[in-house]
């Protein structure tokens, strides 16, 4: 079910913001990311020499939970997460657990995850040391300059669960891909670009050799059209986004509404898939037909009938249809300090 509210995708703060020397800081970060641990050494020198941030390590939802509650208590005005997409992820659960998005302090993401799929899109430039480094120089020079960019975030609902908050929601092969890099490409200690060209690889080697092992099985979500009627359909995969651009700079889809998430669905057995997928991963698909496999549309709100598992940012859940529909609604949006 699509709720078409008029609400802009991207928006964008115009004016270059400083920050002013007396701005209480924190810093939260994940010891468990993959660039903390191919380089800890390195990372703690970055981090001790920013003695005037409040630092708080984090590594599961419990530690999130405490950290925030700590520099909440303390009314800091900017909050810098060094982590990946799961790091910022935990984060932001749990700021919308104690304050409405309004009065969140604005977010600063250092991208030290194996993946980093916000940051990118944000247009964060460099990799975490050189973001460190800008953050110190920066403190040093406050009258210097930095982008404040708005981003809606998804909230995922379902009855008798807690809410689940995050930038990407993915079904079938992107679910299937993130749950074979936790079980072996991460084991092995790849990030980054090559960690994403992996995923992407195996699933669509899954899919061309068309195996029927459930680990490169579709999707089966039901639906509601525009007339109400209940839908069900088989999908390779599925996604919705309140990011403008995914890993590797990719675009997957191409609706025209005016509306603040990003949606795209392709059935299994879309016709022409390998001749289309160019078009499909860049956003080109305008001339996709939905009547041939390919539906790309915004939205405020989704919901599906599923009973899989479903990935946020690269965190695994499952949803059972026995609770009812997932319901995906757009919330914030939420300010983001770029520098």
């Amino acid at each position: 079910m699509r709720n078409q509210q008029q609400k802009s995708n991207k928006l964008v703060v115009p004016a270059p913001v400083s920050v002013p020397a007396y701005t209480k800081i924190g810093l939260i970060y994940n010891p468990l990311g993959g660039w903390f641990r191919k380089h800890s050494p390195r990372a703690k020198e970055l981090l001790a020499a920013l003695p005037e941030i409040k630092q708080i390590q984090a590594t599961d939802a419990g530690e999130f939970e405490q950290a925030i509650i700590t520099l909440l208590k303390m009314k800091i005005e900017w909050l810098i997460v060094v982590g990946g997409d799961g790091t910022l992820q935990g984060v932001i659960s749990c700021l919308f657990e104690h304050l409405s998005p309004h009065d969140w302090p604005a977010i600063t993401i250092v991208p030290a995850g194996t993946t980093n799929m916000t940051a990118l899109d944000l247009g964060t430039d460099g990799q975490a040391e050189s973001i460190l480094l800008k953050i110190k120089h920066y403190l040093s020079q406050p009258e210097e300059l930095a982008k404040n960019i708005e981003r809606p975030v998804l909230r995922i609902e379902q009855t008798g669960k807690k809410n689940v908050y995050g930038m990407m929601l993915g079904l079938g092969l992107i679910a299937r891909g993130v749950k074979f890099s936790r079980s072996r490409i991460k084991q092995i200690g790849v990030t980054g670009d090559i960690f994403t060209i992996l995923i992407v690889l195996r699933s669509l080697v899954g899919t061309f050799l068309g195996r029927p092992q459930p680990a490169w099985a579709p999707v089966h979500i039901t639906q509601k059209n525009s007339n109400g009627v209940v839908c069900e359909k088989i999908y390779l995969f599925a996604l919705v986004s309140a990011l403008e651009k995914l890993l590797l700079g990719i675009r997957p889809y191409w609706g025209q509404e005016s509306a603040p998430l990003h949606a795209t669905f392709v059935e299994q057995g879309s016709k022409h898939f390998w001749r289309n997928i160019w078009a499909l991963i860049m956003g080109r698909g305008q001339h996709l037909r939905k009547e041939d496999g390919y539906d790309s549309y915004n939205a405020a709100a989704i919901e599906l009938w599923l009973d899989d598992e479903y990935i946020v940012d690269g965190e695994l859940y499952h949803a059972s249809s026995r609770h009812g529909p997932l319901r995906i609604v757009a919330d914030g949006p939420i300010r983001f300090r770029v520098l």
